[in-house]
C-alpha cells in the first residue's frame, strides 16, 4: 500500500481510510457530556388573552351573571337574547309585530317565541322569493338584508335594507293565502329566526285569546297604523301635540346566565424506566409535564375564543357586531369599533389581520404610537394595545374578525373563570393526578385544566366582522 502525505490534511491512504495522528473528535465525544437545551416546542404562542384577562375564583364550579333584562316596547325593533351561539327572541318583543301589538297573553307569547328556529345565512343567500306563499315570519337578529322588488322596466331594485331588529312576513299571521311582495336576500353574513306558518297555526288553534286578538286586528281600520305597524299619531299642521312615548319595561332576568367551568384533559404516559434512569441533567417527568401544560394552555385559549357555548366570538351581543365599511380594516372601522363601549382596553386580532391593519395605516400615511405591556412594545390604536391572537380564525374567503374588550369585574367587563386550590394542583386551575402504573410499567398522570370566560354586560365585548385580509 502506497502512502502519500498531504501537508494540510495529514497522511492519507489513496482516497481510502484517513490516517490520524491524534484522537478523533467523534470518538472523544463518547467521554464528554454534551451541552443540551430543554425540549423546544414550536406551538407555543404569546397567549395574550390568558395573560391579560383578570381571573375570578369560582369556588362552586359555576359562575352566575345576574343582569337586568331590558327591552323597549314601541320602538319598532324586535330584541333578542344571546347565549353563546344561541339566539332567542324575547317573548314580549313579539308585540313589535303589527298583528301582535297590544297582545298581553304572556304564556302564548312565550310559546310562540319558543317555536322560532335559528338559521345562519351567508352573503347572497335568498330567504324568500317574490310571489311565493308567505309561509313564515322572519326576525332578523344580525346582519344586513336587501328587500328586492321589481323596477320600473322589469329589472330588480333594492327597495329597502333590513338589519338587526327588523321583521318580515307579518302577513303570515293574518292570511294563509298571502304572497311575498318582495325577495329577501342576505347582503352580509347574518342570523335570522323563523316561525313557520304550521307552528303558528298550531299555537293559534290552542289559544282563544290569540284568535280573538288577530280577528280584532283584521277588522281594525288600516289608517290606525303607520308603515312600521305603530299606532298613528294624528297631527295638524302648525299644531304641537303630545305623541305617545315608547314604554320601557325593565326586569331582572328570570333565568340568569350561568357559566360552568370547562375542562381540557389528557393522560400523560411515561415509562417507569425512563423516569428512573434518565433524569440527569434534566428530569424527564418535569419536561414532559412542561410541554403538556403548554399544549393545554394553547387549547384553553382556543376554546375561550372559539367555543360555541362560552367562547368570546360567540358571546358578542348582536348590537356590538359591526361589519367593515369597505372590506379592509381601515382606521375608520377601528374608530367605530372602539366607540361602541366605554373604556375599551384591548384589541385582539390574528397576526395576519394586524398586518392588514398596518397596510391600511401605511396607505393613509398614519404612524400610530406603540404601547408597552409587561415590558413588551406592541402596536396601538388611539392608545389601545392591538394584540396578536392566532386563535381567532381566518375564514376560507380570507376574512377574519377583530375583538375589542373591556375587562374586569370592577369594570363590568370580560373575566376569566377558574378554580384554584383543587386537589393535586400543579398550576393555578391545573392539576396533575397520579393514575397508577399499568402492566407494561407505564406511569399514567391525568392532566386537567379547568377554565371558562364570562361577559358581564353586553357592551364589554365587541367585534368587527368580515375583515378582508387578502388584499
Amino acid at each position: 500500500m502506497t502512502t502519500s502525505v498531504d501537508p494540510t490534511s495529514g497522511p492519507q491512504t489513496d482516497g481510502a481510510e484517513q490516517l490520524r495522528s491524534s484522537l478523533d473528535t467523534a470518538a472523544a465525544r463518547n467521554l464528554a457530556t454534551t451541552t443540551k437545551t430543554a425540549p423546544q416546542m414550536q406551538g407555543i404562542s404569546s397567549r395574550w388573552l390568558l395573560r391579560l384577562l383578570p381571573w375570578v375564583q369560582v369556588s362552586g364550579g359555576t359562575y352566575r351573571v345576574n343582569r337586568r333584562l331590558t327591552h323597549t316596547l314601541g320602538d319598532g325593533e324586535v330584541e333578542f337574547i344571546t347565549e353563546g351561539a344561541e339566539v332567542r327572541v324575547i317573548p314580549q318583543e313579539l308585540r313589535e309585530l303589527a298583528p301582535l301589538r297590544g297582545f298581553t297573553d304572556d304564556p302564548t307569547l312565550q310559546e310562540l317565541a319558543g317555536r322560532f328556529a335559528q338559521r345562519e345565512v351567508a352573503p347572497g343567500d335568498v330567504l324568500v322569493e317574490r310571489g311565493t306563499p308567505t309561509d313564515q315570519v322572519i326576525l332578523i337578529a344580525h346582519g344586513k338584508f336587501e328587500r328586492i322588488g321589481a323596477g320600473k322596466y322589469g329589472d330588480e331594485t333594492v327597495t329597502a335594507v333590513l338589519a338587526g331588529g327588523d321583521a318580515a312576513g307579518d302577513a303570515a299571521l293574518l292570511a294563509p293565502d298571502a304572497a311575498w311582495e318582495f325577495t329577501l336576500r342576505a347582503a352580509t353574513r347574518g342570523t335570522v329566526l323563523t316561525l313557520s306558518r304550521a307552528d303558528y297555526e298550531e299555537v293559534l288553534g290552542r289559544s282563544a285569546a290569540l284568535r280573538e286578538h288577530i280577528e280584532s286586528f283584521r277588522t281594525a281600520l288600516v289608517p290606525a297604523q303607520n308603515k312600521h305597524g305603530e299606532a298613528a299619531i294624528e297631527l295638524a299642521a302648525g299644531h304641537v301635540g303630545e305623541p305617545a312615548l315608547p314604554g320601557t319595561f325593565v326586569d331582572y332576568e328570570r333565568s340568569p346566565r350561568e357559566y360552568e367551568l370547562s375542562v381540557a384533559q389528557t393522560v400523560l404516559k411515561i415509562h417507569s424506566r425512563v423516569a428512573d434512569l434518565y433524569n440527569d441533567p434534566m428530569n424527564q417527568l418535569d419536561q414532559q409535564l412542561r410541554l403538556t401544560v403548554e399544549a393545554l394552555r394553547e387549547r384553553q385559549e382556543h376554546e375561550m375564543v372559539n367555543n360555541r357555548e362560552f367562547g368570546l366570538l360567540h358571546n358578542v351581543d348582536l348590537k356590538q357586531r359591526i361589519p367593515t365599511r369597505s372590506g379592509p380594516p381601515t382606521p375608520d372601522d377601528l374608530d367605530e369599533l372602539i366607540s361602541r363601549r366605554r373604556k375599551t382596553q384591548f384589541l385582539l386580532a390574528h397576526p395576519r389581520t394586524i398586518a392588514a391593519i398596518g397596510r391600511e395605516w401605511n396607505a393613509r400615511g398614519i404612524y400610530p404610537a406603540t404601547a408597552e405591556i409587561d415590558g413588551t412594545p406592541v402596536r396601538a390604536w388611539r392608545g389601545i394595545p392591538l394584540l396578536p391572537c392566532n386563535k381567532i380564525p381566518i375564514n376560507p374567503d380570507q376574512t377574519s374578525s377583530i375583538l375589542a374588550m373591556r375587562v374586569g369585574e370592577e369594570n363590568q367587563g370580560v373575566v376569566g373563570l377558574h378554580q384554584t386550590g383543587i386537589p393535586d394542583e400543579y398550576r393555578p386551575g391545573l392539576s396533575v393526578r397520579f393514575m397508577g402504573i399499568n402492566d407494561q410499567a407505564v406511569v399514567n398522570y391525568l392532566v386537567s385544566a379547568y377554565y371558562s370566560a364570562a361577559v358581564l354586560v353586553p357592551d364589554a365585548l365587541g367585534i368587527l366582522e368580515d375583515v378582508e385580509i387578502g388584499h
